[in-house]
């Protein structure tokens, strides 16, 4: 079980208002203990309904944002000629996986001249949009030993089968009779399964996305783990995800507009210096590298969403 990821929503909303002047109605949390402003569970039909609605409502000059702090896990490919590569998935508090496609897939709907913004404190959280464009990626993990307590936020797909197959009655039934992680998964969650699992996927799900479409913050390497952090020892006495920790403190730390780049690389020293292995990662295009993180240059940012699944 994680212990920091309501802690980093919430946090992280009160930094879209006070520092970004986000309008309040304009931002929705999702988490799975009842907390103000949060009345709905982060299921992942929940989390798909509600980034569908904010790209339905979104307007040339938007500023969009999902923040997501939870497990992350991999799944190998189901493409032809491709069995070694693996898809990266956030996971929602009922375990149905949002994968890279439903998120590239999301991007895809953006209007000409918005924006959207994913910062995903999760594990295997690098390259969440399949981006070819990678502006801050991997490099040499060094030896680094923490000097506090902290959990991996990684969860093996075979665990979480596991979980769905020990699932009583009708589940177990759909359990027994899938022959493949695909059909398990189709025939517990129907229609709100990830577009990874369709039988027949379209061959614009299979491509990348353009360089410059979306953005994508990522709390590591996609074979990496991000760290949640206990709540003993720490200063304050809160758990937290150590990456949305670090993305806070270098906002609180620098008053002054930041781009998506220098955010990035002030977050991963950030991490270093707190003894952290894991690396932050953007993806994007050059442009959007050298942008303000929330284009933070406009004065009327709309909308955004927040959501965070603990297990």
């Amino acid at each position: 079980m994680l212990h920091g990821c309501i802690n980093d929503v919430v946090a992280m909303r009160d930094v879209l208002l006070q520092r970004f002047g986000f309008d309040s109605s304009h931002v929705e949390l999702l988490t799975d203990v009842p907390v103000s402003g949060s009345l709905i569970l982060p299921t992942g039909a929940n989390i798909k309904v509600a980034l569908n609605r904010m790209v339905d409502k979104a307007e040339a000059g938007d500023v969009l944002f999902f923040h997501f702090s939870g497990h992350g896990t991999t799944i190998s490919s189901l493409e032809p000629g491709q069995p070694f590569r693996q898809h990266e998935a956030i996971v929602p508090c009922d375990l149905n996986l949002i994968t890279d496609m439903d998120l590239r897939q999301l991007i895809r709907r953006l209007p000409k001249g918005s924006s959207f913004t994913i910062l995903s404190d999760s594990c295997h959280s690098g390259g969440l949009i399949d981006k070819d464009k990678e502006q801050i990626g991997p490099s040499t993990v060094e030896k680094i030993i923490p000097s506090f307590y902290h959990k991996p936020k990684t969860i093996p797909v075979a665990t979480i089968v596991e979980c769905l197959t020990a699932v009583p009655t009708i589940v177990q039934g759909v359990a027994e009779a899938a022959s493949t992680i695909g059909s398990l998964f189709s025939g517990i969650f129907g229609k709100d399964v990830s577009l990874k699992f369709l039988p027949q996927l379209e061959k614009d799900l299979l491509k990348s996305l353009d360089e410059n479409e979306g953005i994508l913050f990522s709390g590591c390497q996609a074979n990496e783990s991000s760290a949640d952090v206990a709540a003993s020892g720490n200063i304050g006495g809160k758990a937290y995800g150590a990456f949305t920790s670090a993305v806070r403190m270098v906002l609180t730390e620098n008053s002054g507009e930041l781009s998506n780049k220098q955010l990035v690389m002030m977050a991963r020293k950030v991490l270093k210096e707190h003894g952290f292995q894991q690396h932050a990662c953007l993806y994007s295009s050059d442009g959007n590298a050298d942008a303000n993180f929330l284009g933070s240059q406009q004065p009327n940012p709309t909308p955004e969403e927040e959501f965070f699944p603990s297990q």
